[in-house]
């Protein structure tokens, strides 16, 4: 689980850089600053939340810090979907960040299961 955990950490917060450079670039280029504030606000809380989930002080706070993270994580998935949408995203930066949420979706997602899966054989 530590090995899963650290890559998430280390992928969310590279994550969360790039969604930050992304509002820097929409609010100073584009002028966008609601719908690319809320996509910075999801993006960058994901790794927010994994940090917490590392210091969690049960298995199911875990699995609670987790879920928060993977709502996120979705939340920004429809950001990215609404900002591409409206043409503010050119499809190579949108197929990009999308591949990279849609990652760290899919390992936050494994990690869950893996967690549960572990407490059910106890």
């Amino acid at each position: 689980m530590s090995e899963k955990r650290s890559i998430l950490k280390d992928k969310s917060f590279a994550f969360a850089v790039r969604v930050a450079k992304l509002y820097k670039h929409l609010s100073e280029s584009k002028k966008e600053f609601v719908l690319s504030k809320q996509l910075l606000r999801s993006g960058t809380s994901i790794g927010a939340n994994i940090r917490e989930a590392n210091n969690a002080e049960s298995s199911a706070d875990f699995i609670h810090k987790l879920a928060i993270a993977q709502k996120e994580t979705d939340e920004t998935l429809y950001w990215l979907e609404l900002l591409f949408s409206i043409e503010l995203l050119t499809k190579k930066e949108y197929d990009s960040l999308y591949s990279d949420a849609n990652e760290l979706l899919k390992i936050i997602r494994s990690s869950i299961l893996t967690v549960k899966k572990r407490r059910s054989n106890l």
